[in-house]
């Protein structure tokens, strides 16, 4: 009998693993919809939808490997990384989706949250004033005018699945939606920034460094608080505090 593996697990959402069946149970049945939705839309492999019944969504596991997660070793060659850059450049070529994602929040809406995020760090003692002033200044360099992208909105490593060197599918598509195609590439990079030069190899364009580092800094600062209080570890090697130091 197969047994029941949870992925992940929090107040939110919840992700099991039943033999080669994957059952998401999320209390939002909105991210559900869009999940579908841009798996449906985008021009790369993603899982098979095997069936719906709210608030579960059963999809079908992907062959091959990740190429690691966020404060765990990289897997993976060069070719490997690139490939997976060359997937996230078809996605972003690709033709808009009806709604903006989480890597479409304006600017504005994006500064109000990153203050209230570093007002929050330093007044609670979760991290020392001059590490969140540091990566307050470098964030800026992300909040810029930006071409609208499709863009998948939660482009960890964990999420792309490769077997030798060829993408094989791209998961957990429920913050997907129109865009910044650089906090797609930040994303998957985050923690591993010596893979950066393969991803954009592959991706096939001219990239702003400042502003992939600049996604570094703001995307950590905004997630602390948030893993935190739903059990999980920023403070673990490699992880999201770590980016954050090494942007000092």
């Amino acid at each position: 009998m197969n047994e029941v593996k949870v992925v992940v697990a929090h107040s939110e959402r919840a992700t099991l693993r039943v033999g080669d069946v994957f059952l998401k149970v999320d209390t939002d049945q909105a991210r559900i919809d869009i999940e579908v939705e841009a798996m449906a839309l985008a021009p790369v492999p993603t899982p098979e939808v095997l069936w719906r019944k709210p608030p579960v969504l059963a999809i079908a596991a992907l062959p091959g490997t990740t190429l690691g997660r966020l404060g765990g070793p990289s897997t993976g060659s060069p070719t490997a990384w690139a490939a997976a850059g060359a997937a996230i450049r078809k996605l972003h070529d690709a033709p808009l989706p009806p709604r903006p994602g989480q890597a479409g929040r304006s600017i504005i809406a994006l500064a109000a949250e990153l203050d209230d995020e570093c007002e929050w760090l330093v007044t609670n003692g979760v991290l020392p004033a001059d590490l969140v002033t540091r990566n307050r200044q470098v964030a800026e360099a992300a909040l810029r005018p930006w071409t609208p992208a499709f863009t998948h909105g939660d482009l960890q490593i964990a999420h792309v699945f490769l077997d030798g060197d060829e993408v094989t599918g791209i998961i957990d598509w429920s913050e997907a939606g129109q865009g910044d195609a650089l906090y797609d590439l930040a994303t998957f990079t985050l923690g591993h920034e010596e893979h950066l030069d393969d991803v954009i190899a592959g991706y096939g364009t001219d990239i702003d460094l400042d502003v992939i580092h600049a996604w570094w800094s703001l995307r950590s600062l905004l997630t602390v608080r948030w893993l935190v209080e739903h059990g999980f570890d920023p403070f673990a090697p490699g992880c999201e505090v770590d980016v954050l130091r090494s942007r000092m």
